[in-house]
């Protein structure tokens, strides 16, 4: 070794290492977007990536704005017929409600009927999610600590009341990253109404801008500017090229700046999305089988707008995106929200998302992809069990029914119960920080690791809180 090596003799030494340096990029490579900080604690406790071998690569939230009620979707409660038109006052402790307008115990509009092997109860409103029954796992007992739409729809985005905080998408894929080079990671199909607390839901707070979501809209241009307006492909180029040379140049000047450095990256995405977004939402390779399931033939054409957003969602997980949210279409009516005229209102919504929604879990089965697909259903709280004026529900925090399906979801499972009336839960309360917790352990993270140092300390999406429910777990 006193002498230089040849070129032969340097390969005939390292050729095991070349191996191993192919394994270590297989394997121990961070996923594309999934960049290491480099402000972690000093511990180095914290591995971006599944902290152990995950049940769910993707995730699709299909998020009920305004709050389904559900003592007239998944909780029947026969003494609310039993007692229909009587004071609740004489009843049960009434809490003080959003519109202070407590009327008589309201009985539902609609009846339940069971379904599947395991028997789930299921009202008139949904009867195609119901023929999945076997495949969902039912929550009774999810609570929220905010009886007010925008600080609830911060607490379920974002594990916090308080406008600011990453949302739950952009944790997931700061610990994971995309599967993707072309498409965000982390993606919310608008279908017409941005729940109240407006984009803050779906920003990355302190994490690094390259997190939050992109926002992909109905309709022939999803997204802005998604077609070049430059007539020749090289004039595209040579401007990207002189906006990265002009942003090189500033950080040389600025040092390392995470605006600056998501500013980059942003624009090298929106590049490569302009090749792969067209594609992605063009459906004519979809059969008339598929597009019949998913309710693209309805009269409705809310309907066919959220048949839209469930198929896109399909799509989507099957390009490695990694988190994926549902905003609820525009009806006639205000969305889930339904204060008065409960019947009308909430008819609406149900048959604009009722069969998209079966559609997708049937579709996602027969394909293979529910065993790694997570389905996440639920509002940001219920409603009262008795009338605000005479036909509408108040906003109830005390109770609401969600459900999951899909990856290591134990199907045909209900979990949690209400009270006789459906006001308040009673056993196996799950907290908001839960649902994040199981989201997560679903996904192969560990939420007590998965932190961010912002304001002197660790911080993470469940907080101080959290535990998984692992009686829905298969």
């Amino acid at each position: 070794m006193q002498r230089p090596l040849s070129r032969r003799e340097m390969l005939g030494i390292c050729q095991g290492g070349f191996g191993a340096l192919a394994f270590t990029g297989l394997f121990g490579a961070l996923p594309f977007g999934c960049k290491r900080p480099k402000n972690l604690a000093a511990s180095n406790e914290l591995y971006l990536g599944p902290h152990y071998l995950p049940k769910a690569k993707n995730v699709i939230f299909l998020y009920m704005d305004g709050g389904v009620s559900q003592v007239d979707s998944f909780d029947p409660k026969p003494r609310l017929t039993a007692e229909n038109g009587e004071d609740p006052r004489k009843k049960f402790k009434v809490d003080a409600t959003q519109f202070d307008n407590v009327g008589k115990i309201l009985k539902s509009p609609w009846e339940f009927k069971q379904y599947g092997e395991c028997g789930m109860p299921v009202s008139e409103l949904f009867p195609h999610i119901a023929t999945c029954a076997d495949d969902i796992a039912l929550i009774r007992s999810l609570t929220s600590k905010f009886p007010e739409h925008t600080n609830a729809n911060y607490f379920l985005h974002t594990g916090s009341g308080i406008q600011g905080r990453p949302s739950m998408g952009s944790w997931m894929t700061y610990g994971l990253g995309s599967e993707n080079k072309n498409i965000p990671g982390y993606v919310v199909l608008d279908g017409g109404l941005i729940p109240p607390g407006g984009l803050d839901n779906f920003k990355n707070g302190f994490l690094p801008a390259s997190y939050q979501a992109s926002i992909l809209k109905a309709g022939v241009e999803p997204v802005a500017n998604i077609t070049p307006r430059e007539g020749i492909p090289k004039l595209q180029e040579e401007k990207l090229r002189f906006i990265e040379e002009m942003d090189q140049s500033l950080m040389g000047k600025m040092g390392e700046v995470d605006a600056v450095e998501s500013a980059i990256s942003n624009y090298e995405l929106a590049y490569k999305m302009q090749s792969s977004i067209p594609e992605l939402t063009e459906f004519s390779e979809e059969t008339k089988a598929t597009k019949k399931l998913y309710g693209f033939d309805s009269d409705d054409p809310h309907t066919r707008g959220y048949a839209a957003q469930c198929l896109l969602a399909r799509r989507l997980v099957e390009r490695g995106v990694r988190f994926i949210e549902l905003t609820c279409p525009k009806v006639e009516a205000d969305r889930w929200d339904q204060h008065n005229n409960l019947k009308d209102g909430h008819e609406r919504n149900a048959h604009a998302v009722d069969q998209p929604i079966a559609g997708l879990l049937k579709d996602l089965k027969s394909r293979g992809m529910l065993e790694e697909t997570l389905v996440v259903w639920t509002g940001e709280f219920g409603r009262t069990p008795f009338a605000q004026g005479a036909d509408g529900r108040d906003h109830n925090p005390s109770a609401c029914s969600m459900w999951m399906a899909g990856a290591g979801i134990k199907g045909g499972t209900i979990f949690g119960r209400t009270d006789d009336y459906g006001y308040r839960v009673i056993e196996n309360e799950v907290t908001i920080h839960d649902l994040h917790a199981t989201i997560m352990h679903l996904l192969g993270i560990n939420h007590e690791l998965l932190t961010f140092r912002f304001g002197g300390r660790d911080i993470r999406l469940t907080d101080v809180h959290g535990h998984i429910v692992k009686d829905i777990l298969a």
